[in-house]
């Protein structure tokens, strides 16, 4: 196929963002198109912008929490044994009602 069957191509223009890693990326944009003001690097996924000099910092990783410290940081251990004890005593008189057969 030639160009007269597919028609013209629209103007581009390439912009250059650079990452912490001192990578750059070159994505296309359309000529008319508004530009973004980050990009993430493909090489390495970290933000990048268009400023060589200073790049965006690297985002703050959290490491993964497991559900038990989630509730460790909103409960101290009285409060925990408090809950555990209700608890406790609703089973026993479930079980002694019958509510429960186990």
């Amino acid at each position: 196929m030639g160009e007269e069957e597919r028609g013209d191509t629209a103007a581009r223009q390439r912009v250059s963002y650079f990452c912490a890693n001192g990578h750059e990326a070159r994505p296309a944009f359309a000529a008319e198109a508004s530009l973004p003001d980050s990009w993430d690097c493909p090489r390495c996924g970290l933000p990048a912008s268009r400023d060589q000099e200073n790049p965006p910092a690297p985002p703050r990783i959290e490491p993964y929490k497991t559900h038990l410290a989630y509730v460790k940081e909103r409960r101290t251990d009285a409060e925990a044994a408090e809950i555990l004890q209700e608890a406790l005593q609703t089973l026993r008189n479930r079980r002694k009602n019958g509510e429960i057969l186990y």
